[in-house]
């Protein structure tokens, strides 16, 4: 049977291409409706005229899917709340440095950094306008270490202000990540400086958050050690906050970071063993059905208590429809099943299709049910045992390949001993998964028995072992690989035609995989052209002063940070990737540069500049030099003044006054972002 044959398949299809024509053209909610409600008719009355000859006709399919590509629209539309007019950016005050007072909903809490706890809260009213949105809230950490709860209400007084944009070069934009959560301000407040406000309000998000520290009070009583806690949120409760950075990246390097998050495979097996516990009430009249609800019902609970994350929202929804197939006797196709799970979850939650996560786990999945069968027929094992280790082998083989190219794309490195870690890890998950649940229970009921948490702390600590023995092993992580975009979409065509070739030998199935390899190899070529500009770049780095001259794939770095902290900086890395440079080089800064017709002089924090050697075009200031900037400005003349991330902020504010009473033009890498020699 062909994929694509399958109608939900093609809906779900039509549904992801109206979301992405709402997000990238920005359509307005009256043409949205309008245009939906059209095509709902002109359809519904295609369906009445052509009803039994609906199967013989073009025009009504095409009508249909141009229907979900409309209610796509829409759906992305809806979710915006930009669009309504009750939302808080419509009673910003436009005075700038002006506070206002505002009351906040704490809905989520993120990861925090070395200075701040940091929250997602719903802004209920603005100066007692009643608004709605979604905030970034930046609460600064105090000696006593107070967290905020969900569903906290807090009365602040502050100035909502955008999130910082990219400073460097192909840097993460965390801004344009937070807009698609509808977060588009953010407002730093201390602990005194806020005024906690009695409510008796709670919502499923705010007990389910209580749960989960009511369950960690719990653990810590039977000496559970930090990383060990950490480990067990991440496993069982999706809560990865409090993990330390250096753990979580060993579960990235040793390619089993998917274990970390409560996602598919987690709830799979969940389902397998609520399916096997509720068994006795089949026997009932109406058993199967109030089976099947009963784990639906389950299901959903454990993804409110996890945080209902995108990973764990997905994987319910999926397996909410095999769970409905399992219990009434009608197995449910693997690809219909995740086509409705994508069809209902992006209906509810449009910008999951632009979650990293959503991306992979899909992925992952198609590429399992569609590989791992070709995989496994390679070899047919006698003994159960070693079937189990192939069938586990394959399938980590399979998701591998399957979500390779996706997986570079966005975090530019590779694995080479993923299936290490996954062999070892993988094959134990259930019991490590289905004692896990056991220990919380018993810690709730106050009943769990020390040998049995010293078992299982003991457990999660030759988990971390091995996750780590594997991560040290550097020169099996390939690093720094890049790939566009059109490069990953034609690797994407590239494999879906060879499968079909292998499942099918045909000779144009054999010249679509020849032609996906032609569009591969042209791509590289553009690319490799493309890559041939020089640039030289000043960037932004906050104390220190980095300079990037690029030319055609190699890039020489004038920087004065030390051997260690350069070989780790994610800014030159950043850039190395998005320019597809081959080689880099280190440099100590020099006092002047020529660029093409541009001559940029430097004057560090000993102001010493010589007028007469050398007239610049530009002036870049760094180091906070006591430099009469006046004086300065009269003497070389420059086009303009730049400065750098290791000046002061006063400093830099002086020179932006002076430059402005003088007519020339300053750039501040603190609010400008890094400047680019074209």
């Amino acid at each position: 049977m062909k994929l694509l044959n399958f109608t939900i398949i093609k809906f779900t299809i039509c549904l992801i291409l109206g979301i992405l024509i709402g997000f990238y053209f920005e359509i307005s909610p009256r043409v949205s409706i309008c245009s939906s409600g059209l095509f709902v008719l002109l359809t519904s009355i295609g369906f009445l005229v052509l009803r039994s000859k609906i199967s013989q006709t073009i025009w009504f399919g095409l009508l249909t899917y141009l229907t979900l590509v409309s209610l796509g629209v829409l759906t992305e539309t809806l979710h915006d709340q930009k669009n309504f007019s009750e939302h808080y950016t419509n009673f910003i005050s436009i005075e700038p440095d002006e506070e206002q007072l505002i009351q906040l909903n704490i809905k989520e809490r993120l990861k925090p950094d070395l200075y701040s706890e940091k929250y997602i809260a719903n802004v209920l009213n603005i100066d007692k306008q009643n608004v709605l949105g979604k905030v970034l809230l930046s609460v600064k950490k105090d000696t006593f270490n107070n967290r905020l709860k969900l569903d906290d209400k807090l009365l602040v007084s502050g100035e909502l202000t955008e999130v910082n944009k990219p400073f460097n070069p192909y840097q993460f934009d965390y801004r344009a990540y937070l807009a698609r959560q509808n977060v588009f301000r953010q407002i730093s407040v201390e602990h005194n400086s806020m005024l906690k406000l009695e409510s008796n309000e709670t919502s499923a998000f705010g007990f389910a958050g209580r749960l989960r520290d009511n369950i960690n009070i719990k653990l810590k009583e039977y000496n559970f050690k930090s990383n060990e806690l950490a480990i067990i949120n991440a496993l069982l409760l999706g809560q990865r906050q409090d993990m330390d950075r250096a753990v979580y990246q060993e579960f990235i390097n040793a390619g089993v970071v998917h274990v970390l998050a409560v996602s598919g495979l987690h709830i799979g097996i969940m389902l397998l063993i609520l399916n096997n516990l509720l068994k006795p009430i089949e026997r009932l009249r109406h058993g199967f059905f109030i089976k099947t609800i009963l784990l639906i019902a389950l299901l959903w609970s454990y993804a409110i208590i996890a945080g209902l994350s995108p990973s764990i929202t997905r994987a319910v929804a999926m397996f909410t429809v095999v769970a409905i197939g399992m219990n009434l006797k009608r197995p449910a196709n693997i690809y219909n099943t995740l086509a409705i799970s994508m069809f209902f979850i992006l209906l509810v939650k449009p910008m999951f299709i632009f979650e990293v996560g959503f991306q992979l786990s899909y992925t992952a999945v198609f590429a399992i049910v569609t590989i791992q069968p070709l995989l496994y027929k390679l070899w047919l094992p006698k003994w159960k045992a070693t079937d189990y280790l192939w069938q586990i082998f394959t399938v980590t083989i399979a998701a591998q390949i399957g979500v390779a190219p996706i997986s570079i794309f966005y975090f530019h490195q590779f694995p080479s001993l993923f299936f290490v870690a996954n062999m070892v890890i993988i094959p134990f998950l259930p019991l490590i998964l289905g004692i896990g649940i056991l220990v919380i229970v018993l810690a709730l009921l106050n009943g769990l028995p020390n040998f049995l948490a010293e078992f299982y702390g003991g457990i999660i600590n030759l988990m971390n072992t091995i996750v780590r023995w594997v991560s040290e092993k550097e020169q099996f992580l390939v690093e720094n690989i890049s790939l566009s975009l059109f490069q990953m979409i034609f690797i994407y065509l590239f494999f879906i035609s060879l499968i079909l070739w292998i499942r099918r030998p045909k000779y144009k199935r054999f010249m679509t995989s020849l032609g996906c390899i032609l569009l591969i190899q042209v791509s590289f070529l553009v690319q490799t052209y493309q890559n041939q500009s020089n640039h030289l770049v000043v960037f932004h780095k906050s104390r220190y002063s980095i300079i990037g001259q690029k030319t055609a794939v190699d890039l020489r770095v004038f920087h004065n940070l030390d051997s260690s902290k350069f070989r780790s900086e994610r800014i030159v890395k950043d850039y190395v990737i998005g320019n597809f440079v081959d080689r880099v080089y280190s440099d100590s800064i020099r006092s002047y540069y020529k660029f093409k017709a541009n001559k940029i002089l430097l004057v560090d924090s000993l102001g010493i500049y010589n007028i007469k050697s050398f007239q610049p075009d530009y002036v870049l200031l760094r180091n906070s030099p006591r430099v009469n900037l006046e004086r300065l400005i009269d003497s070389l003349n420059p086009k303009q003044i730049i400065a750098d991330g290791s000046n002061y902020k006063p400093y830099t504010e002086r020179w932006n006054r002076t430059c402005a009473k003088n007519g020339v033009e300053f750039h501040n890498t603190r609010e400008d972002g890094a400047f680019i020699f074209e």
